[in-house]
């Protein structure tokens, strides 16, 4: 898989791409300005970078341009923002972008985009093209679907028998049925969570938030030799 540098100032953001990415099986850098995506860039030569435009010290679409004339702009950039306007994305394809992805960012967008940049045409050198086009594939909505390995061995998952307290309020007995609902899932998917959000038919971001909340332990399925 690929090393990819998440540079965003809000906290929020770098930890939830970094958590979707890790689970794709990449490896993940991160930086919450320009000065810590120098740095991270020179030492970890990532093979694609998430760059916000919206940035404290020194903006993404600045940062972008740096790049690009010191001849630094070796690898796929794609630029994040939830308030630039379409001229201020077409300036950062020109720039030498790889496309753009407008906030909130969905898990399908994000997945489509980073597979794009990875590619071996973009990771190629550069060649000349209209910026439309891809932004218009950056922007444009994504079907909700998930690959599976239809070759992988079936998994046999015990029978999990739940005994409920229901002399409590019901938000307690909700969250525990949650819980188990979510955790069955995940040890039937061997802790696959693009497998878990096709089962239950949730956006892998809202997905994270809600096993976070529940107190689901993520690592578990992992620990246990499943992947």
């Amino acid at each position: 898989m690929a090393n990819i540098l998440v540079v965003d100032d809000e906290l929020g953001i770098r930890d939830l791409l970094s958590e979707i990415l890790f689970d794709e099986g990449h490896q993940v850098e991160l930086a919450e300005n320009a000065a810590q995506a120098r740095e991270a860039r020179t030492r970890a030569q990532p093979d694609l970078v998430l760059l916000d435009i919206w940035m404290p010290d020194t903006d993404g679409v600045s940062l972008l341009k740096e790049w690009a004339s010191s001849d630094l702009l070796n690898m796929p950039v794609i630029m994040m923002s939830g308030h630039a306007t379409i001229d201020t994305a077409v300036d950062a394809v020109k720039l030498g972008a790889h496309s753009f992805l407008e906030k909130p960012i969905t898990l399908q967008k994000l997945l489509k985009a980073v597979e794009q940049g990875l590619s071996k045409e973009a990771r190629a050198p550069a060649r000349q093209a209209s910026a439309a086009p891809a932004i218009v594939s950056a922007m444009a909505p994504m079907p909700q679907s998930f690959a599976v390995d239809m070759n992988e061995p079936e998994v046999e998952v015990a029978e999990v028998a739940q005994a409920f307290d229901l002399d409590r309020p019901l938000r307690e007995a909700r969250d525990d049925f949650e819980r188990a609902y979510f955790e069955f899932h995940l040890n039937k998917e061997r802790g696959s969570m693009t497998r878990v959000a096709e089962k239950t038919g949730l956006e892998r971001t809202h997905l994270y938030r809600k096993l976070k909340q529940l107190g689901v332990d993520l690592g578990k399925g992992k620990k246990n030799g499943q992947i």
